[in-house]
């Protein structure tokens, strides 16, 4: 895990970018004329920068810290991750495509709606996909917890 933190997010951006960009992009496509160049959509002449924080690199982090927070099997550990990063992925490019049609029809509450689903939601979003997580995978220890308790059981075996 912390080998995973000196590499930075950059590994997840380099992944989930392109998935991101050119998924949104497809979808817009089906609907509007729409250019794309580089990480900017251009639909109707607004121009659409999909940001890093739009890519949301530090949620698919977070999700992999969680995941590898409890201990499991290496192969459901790859299946959970699996997991939550596509689910996590599917709904990152259905908020983004919605946030676009909504800039595209030039909703009046465009920017008080994206704030709070930037600041506010995000959160919440990764919450309920780890949730989410657990259940299917049945994951009953508690992230970084489980570890402490673990740690705590072997030093009072060692007095």
């Amino acid at each position: 895990m912390l080998m995973s933190s000196i590499s930075n997010l950059a590994v997840f951006y380099v992944i989930f970018a392109p998935l991101t960009i050119y998924s949104v992009y497809f979808l817009l496509s089906l609907f509007y004329p729409v250019i794309l160049n580089g990480n900017i959509l251009i639909i109707e002449k607004i121009n659409m920068v999909l940001i890093r924080a739009c890519i949301a690199g530090s949620a698919y982090f977070l999700l992999f810290i969680l995941n590898l927070s409890v201990p499991m099997k290496l192969k459901k550990r790859i299946y959970s991750l699996a997991f939550s990063f596509f689910i996590f992925l599917a709904i990152n490019i259905i908020r983004i495509f919605i946030f676009s049609l909504l800039l595209i029809d030039n909703f009046r509450y465009f920017d008080i709606t994206h704030k709070i689903f930037w600041f506010a939601l995000s959160g919440i979003i990764v919450f309920l996909v780890w949730i989410l997580t657990i259940r299917v995978f049945k994951i009953k220890d508690i992230p970084f917890y489980t570890d402490i308790k673990y740690l705590y059981k072997l030093a009072k075996k060692k007095k």
